[in-house]
């Protein structure tokens, strides 16, 4: 049997390893020292913002701040490789559409404007000025604006968010279906709901005074590797880090800071974790509500015992709305149900509450394995009660902090991406340009998607992202794209939905994070983000373009708007020279962007005022509000577990060679895989139920009862630390089985953590 795919797992996560896979990186580039010179200028002041991950810089600086995933995610699109006109014209569509992701990619970044043509099956160039044209005059054609999909990206900067969403409102409809949508939708939600604020309310200097962090299904080991660093400093200074995941992922139990000289030299490691929890899948509302149930139960001991009281009273009282309701649920809430639900045993489940009663100041950071669940709204406003309980929301080192992927995805949501947007700010719209703005809300990823399929929506402009890859339901994806009559993908290199075209087809390509982007006088432009916390900071890039034929973000879609709306109500040209006049836009029409232009070019940027971190509660009683919802009936592991023999709960995730859809190598060193991506991880106990061995090879089979056979064919077995009855494996490759119809109670994301599945043999007909 071939098993030297399974290697030894990395002893502690970051160290050695890590500094070993960034010069693997560089070297992949084609680009070791410019490369490592590019790193340098990574989230600084005077340099760019990491297309990677979200998470914050902190104020003061560093010479170094990046990660492990940074230097991939800027070596990525740094590379010397190049995808040329030579490159389409070598291959048709159907044949680069057997290529992997990785292999699509490897090839570097776009270099001209391409156009389908379908009697070759191969892109071929086309000049800007026909390019704009062409889509322009398809999308006047459309009987109505809301029948074209416009797709944003977390990658888009503010300027580039906001001018797009300000085209498509004055085209005609707030069709925009985005990232968000497939991510933290659920957390928005909630957050809204609970504290009347959809972000954050901790900033990064909050993680210097907790006492304790609740991290609940998240690896930031992987996906925001610079959180590392906080935790351990959080560690090393005592405070206590509970881990709520099904998973024992390595940078959550050690990490060895290749930044710590003498850690590095002595190779050692500092222990995050304090108490891991390993949940079954779709247990975390369960886990989180027994932890309620410990704290009251502690709080009537105090009383009953004359002594301090374990509830913050004053903040109940003051702030909170519908404390006894939520009481009465939590007290009608059985041990039994929350132990079978969760997972957990009730002295596990004590142990994390005592964590939290003993500390003064505790922040809960929490992901996707918390938000692509059926009850993900209800999970999320139950661990706002939790926080309540104590009055965590509003203090030094406390706080809620749901921890978004890409490096901009909540900027884009903060400057009008949002399908379903308030009235207030389409007022400040209609007010400021002076056009009607449609009020009509438009559609999400899955209704975008639907649309496409019904044939109600003909047309998809892609603003970054790999939206064909990201998706659930592979099969029926390609399917919608392929029968419009326009789609557009404005990116960096090839990927998959490019090779899923319509009638008519483009692929414009877009400078980079880390490219010079310079106006018609050869002055450099600058472009904001805004992280997990808020803070809003300047980036500009500061290598030469790929190709002298490549346009920035901001200038596409001015080409694109101008040939489809014209210029009456905006000037797109003189926005696209000049993005200072975008961000005054932006100050006029969204609250606290107040002297925005100066107050981004100050070092690390701003903070944009959250006013529950202030306990200012902008919900309809004017508190933090309680939500007494029941557990679920049942979670996705339940349904396996009652199941017949065979049936597992599958979550799909990323390995710590990719981001997002973009895979940067096919290693998993934390996981002990190398070389391959066709993997299922597996409790050994159940592959002994099964009578399989590890490496062994089967097809996953989606068990959605909707009549469609959903396929994942040849994927190996690998023994691993996870509940029994629950799997996992990497997406996009197990997109395949996510049902378009399992969706989240109101946010509507797609429950790629709560997928029922079964096995079939290889050689099965």
């Amino acid at each position: 049997m071939d098993t030297k795919f399974i290697g030894k797992k990395s002893a502690a996560a970051g160290g050695w390893g890590a500094l070993k896979s960034c010069g693997k990186q560089l070297l992949q580039s084609g680009m070791p020292i410019s490369g490592a010179r590019t790193m340098l200028k990574a989230n600084q002041p005077d340099g760019f913002d990491c297309p990677g991950c979200a998470w914050g810089d902190p104020e003061h600086g560093s010479s170094f701040e990046f990660c492990e995933n940074g230097v991939k995610a800027v070596a990525w699109e740094a590379t010397e490789k190049r995808a040329t006109p030579a490159f389409f014209a070598e291959k048709t569509v159907s044949e680069l559409r057997r290529l992997t992701d990785y292999e699509l990619e490897l090839n570097g970044r776009l270099t001209h404007p391409m156009r389908y043509d379908a009697a070759s099956d191969r892109y071929l160039p086309v000049a800007w000025e026909d390019a704009f044209a062409e889509i322009g005059s398809i999308l006047t054609r459309l009987d109505t604006p809301n029948r074209a999909e416009f797709y944003t990206s977390g990658r888009a900067s503010n300027e580039a968010a906001f001018l797009y969403q300000l085209f498509v409102r004055v085209y005609g409809t707030n069709n925009f279906p985005d990232c968000s949508n497939m991510c933290h939708e659920a957390s928005g939600i909630a957050m809204r709901q609970a504290i009347g604020v959809g972000k954050g309310t901790v900033l990064l200097e909050d993680f210097e005074e907790a006492d304790a962090i609740f991290v609940i299904g998240q690896n930031p080991g992987t996906n925001h590797p610079r959180m590392l660093g906080d935790l351990r400093r959080a560690a090393i200074r005592g405070a206590r880090v509970v881990v709520f995941n099904p998973i024992r992922e390595r940078g959550l139990e050690r990490f060895s800071d290749p930044q710590d000289k003498m850690e590095m030299l002595r190779g050692g490691s500092t222990d995050i974790a304090s108490l891991y929890l390993q949940p079954q899948l779709g247990g975390d509302m369960a886990a989180v509500r027994g932890m309620a149930k410990a704290v009251l139960a502690a709080e009537d001991r105090a009383v009953a015992a004359g002594l301090p009281a374990v509830l913050d009273h004053a903040f109940l009282t003051e702030h909170c709305a519908d404390f006894q309701a939520y009481r009465a649920a939590v007290e009608a809430t059985g041990w039994a149900e929350i132990e079978d639900q969760s997972g957990l045993s009730r002295q596990e489940i004590e142990r994390a509450a005592d964590v939290y009663i003993t500390a003064e100041r505790v922040i809960c950071t929490w992901a996707m394995g918390v938000t692509q669940h059926l009850h993900s709204v209800a999970t999320i406003r139950e661990i706002a009660n939790f926080m309540f309980l104590r009055g965590n929301i509003g203090k030094p080192g406390a706080g809620l902090c749901p921890v978004r992927g890409h490096s901009n995805v909540q900027g884009d949501r903060t400057v009008g991406i949002n399908e379903k947007p308030e009235d207030d700010f389409l007022d400040a719209l209609e007010k400021h340009f002076r056009f009607a703005v449609p009020r009509e809300h438009g559609h999400n990823v899955l209704a975008a998607i639907g649309a496409m399929l019904d044939g109600s929506a003909e047309a998809f402009i892609g603003l970054g992202g790999n939206f064909a890859r990201a998706t659930p339901d592979s099969a029926l994806v390609e399917m919608a794209l392929r029968q419009l009559k326009l789609t557009v993908h404005i990116a960096t290199k090839p990927n998959h939905s490019h090779l899923m075209p319509g009638e008519a087809a483009f692929i414009l390509p877009c400078l980079g994070r880390t490219e010079m982007d310079l106006n018609e006088a050869g002055n450099s432009q600058l472009v904001s983000v805004e992280d997990s916390m808020s803070m809003v900071h300047g980036s500009a890039g500061i290598n030469r373009p790929a190709s002298p034929h490549i346009l920035s973000e901001v200038a596409i879609i001015a080409g694109i708007a101008e040939a489809t709306v014209g210029s009456t109500v905006v000037d797109w040209a003189e926005l696209a020279d000049d993005y200072d006049l975008i961000r005054d836009h932006i100050e006029a029409t969204i609250p606290d962007f107040e002297n925005y232009n100066a107050r981004l070019r100050k070092p690390r940027g701003f903070h944009l005022r959250n006013a529950a971190r202030h306990r200012e509660w902008q919900t309809p009683t004017g508190k933090a509000s309680f939500s007494s919802e029941a557990l679920p009936d049942e979670t996705v592991h339940q349904r396996a577990r009652k199941g017949e023999g065979g049936r597992f709960a599958l979550q799909t995730f990323r390995s710590h060679d990719q981001y997002n859809t973009t895979v940067y190598g096919l290693d998993d060193r934390y996981r002990g895989v190398y070389g391959e991506r066709q993997v299922i991880f597996i409790h050994p106990d159940d592959l002994k139920a099964m009578n399989a061995e590890a490496g062994e090879r089967i097809d996953v089979v989606g068990e959605h009862d909707d009549g469609i056979e959903r396929v994942a064919e040849d994927f190996r077995l690998v023994p691993y630390d996870i509940p029994r009855g629950s799997i996992a494996g990497y997406y996009p490759e197990l997109n395949v089985l996510v049902p378009l119809a399992s969706a989240g109670k109101e946010s509507d994301t797609p429950t790629s953590k709560s997928i029922m599945v079964s096995f079939r043999g290889r050689n099965a007909a």
